[in-house]
């Protein structure tokens, strides 16, 4: 059985986590923005590991328990033990009536309202609810889900909840669950690099799981997030590498950015980006795809996918040849910064 070129999270965990260069998001198969037929969730799950994933990423949010409990019935086919898999706390799932159904950006989901706890009792409520639905024992990561701003609403709301993960036991719950052997790393899953930079000046993290944050749109997160991060030996592993749809789709009308339509000002920017890649004839979506892998402290990038021709089609984006040119051509067009270190 194949599996993909992989890299060391980092030398700190509990026991050793490498992990694949490409990851599979789980948030598609919650069934995110439209309904996901079993079959076809299964199919995805089952072609990853075919094309040799091993690293699979999922949280309660993901269609309220949904995604979960689809990766639970793909281990009754997949060895569990040959991959690494990563779920998330800060959302319990509660019964209730039709009409409290939090979904979010979730449909056709279970009867389920959100409620946002990160105290000590809530990672541990959140931990063995999240073990119940996918079926075992222990995960590999534990990520502290949405504290960012972007997430809580408001920089205040999101301070809120940092001092809530200290201040009420989330953080030291983490660390017992990790001392005693149950997980071997803990992190965040976030929207924003700048509370994941204020996470690592509170507590010791290895590893963070940055949606949208470092792009080939995006690279702020240069400036102080990421050299930190290699100085502390972090692994990040990057989620929304097409910032939300835009550098997959390229600069159509409609086209997304950050979960709302593109200003003029980035639809420019892409249509720029996208002539350079033009004119090696490398598709947008392949270069967007590969350029977060040049930095030495991503680790994983993980697409999501919603049936076996999407993730095939990310495997083949993964292996598109892109020459040392078209990087050279995007950084003299100060299209990405100078300082952005490169796929080799």
């Amino acid at each position: 059985m194949k599996t993909m070129k992989s890299r060391l999270l980092n030398g700190r965990t509990t026991r050793k986590i490498e992990l694949t260069e490409m990851g599979f998001g789980g948030a598609p198969l919650g069934n995110l923005y439209r309904k996901v037929e079993e079959v076809d969730a299964q199919a995805a799950l089952d072609t990853a590991y075919a094309a040799g994933i091993r690293y699979f990423d999922t949280a309660p949010q993901y269609g309220l328990g949904l995604s979960e409990e689809r990766f639970g019935h793909a281990f009754d086919r997949i060895d569990r033990s040959s991959i690494q898999l990563s779920t998330k706390i800060g959302r319990l799932l509660l019964d209730c009536a039709p009409e409290e159904v939090t979904p979010e950006a979730f449909v056709d989901v279970p009867q389920k309202r959100i409620v946002f706890d990160y105290s000590y009792e809530g990672v541990m409520r959140s931990y063995e609810d999240s073990r119940k639905r996918l079926g075992i024992e222990n995960a590999d990561i534990l990520l502290v889900h949405d504290v960012c701003a972007f997430s809580q609403g408001s920089q205040e709301a999101s301070d809120a909840r940092v001092r809530e993960l200290f201040d009420q036991g989330g953080y030291a719950a983490l660390n017992e669950l990790k001392n005693h052997g149950h997980i071997a790393a803990i992190g965040a899953g976030v929207n924003e690099w700048q509370v994941c930079e204020k996470l690592l000046g509170l507590g010791d993290f290895d590893c963070f799981l940055l949606a949208g944050r470092y792009t080939l749109l995006e690279q702020d997160a240069l400036k102080s997030f990421l050299p930190l991060c290699e100085q502390r030996d972090v692994g990040i592993i990057i989620g929304g590498p097409y910032n939300s749809g835009i550098l997959a789709t390229g600069a159509i009308k409609g086209a997304k950015y950050n979960y709302a339509d593109a200003s003029e000002e980035i639809l420019q920017r892409v249509r720029k980006i996208e002539a350079v890649c033009a004119s090696y004839d490398v598709p947008l979506i392949a270069a967007a795809l590969q350029f977060v892998l040049g930095h030495p402290a991503i680790k994983t990038v993980i697409p999501g996918a919603v049936n076996a021709e999407q993730v095939d089609a990310n495997a083949a984006l993964l292996k598109t040849p892109i020459p040392a040119s078209l990087w050279s051509d995007l950084k003299t067009e100060k299209l990405i910064q100078p300082d952005a270190p490169l796929p080799r």
